[in-house]
């Protein structure tokens, strides 16, 4: 039997913040000893869109980077741990979690 899609029932506001999260980690550096990535600025809108790196995605999927409840239950599911509004620290099981969400939001672009 296949594994669940979304095994943690994430909503699709906490899904988005999530694959956000995760495309912004690897620009934090390699993970630490245990697996984490504190991440401590989030990227900013430039009318509708917002850049990480040559990835481009739409302004209204940031919206859960600045919603503390989202970054709560993110917390209590075991993928990051919250330092709000300042820093998320993205977990080994966070960076992990598949969204399904990256090739959906993120479009590459060397623009």
């Amino acid at each position: 039997m296949p594994a669940k899609k979304n095994p943690l029932n994430l909503n699709p506001l906490q899904l988005k913040t999530l694959t956000i999260l995760q495309e912004l980690a690897p620009h934090f550096g390699p993970p630490g000893a245990d697996g984490s990535v504190r991440i401590d600025e989030f990227p900013h809108a430039h009318g509708d869109h917002f850049h990480i790196g040559e990835a481009v995605a739409a302004t209204r999927d940031l919206s859960g980077l600045a919603n503390q409840a989202v970054w709560a239950a993110l917390e209590r599911k075991g993928l990051l741990r919250s330092e709000y509004p300042e820093a998320a620290v993205l977990t080994a099981a966070g960076l992990a979690y598949d969204t399904g969400l990256r090739d959906k939001l993120f479009f590459r672009s060397p623009h």
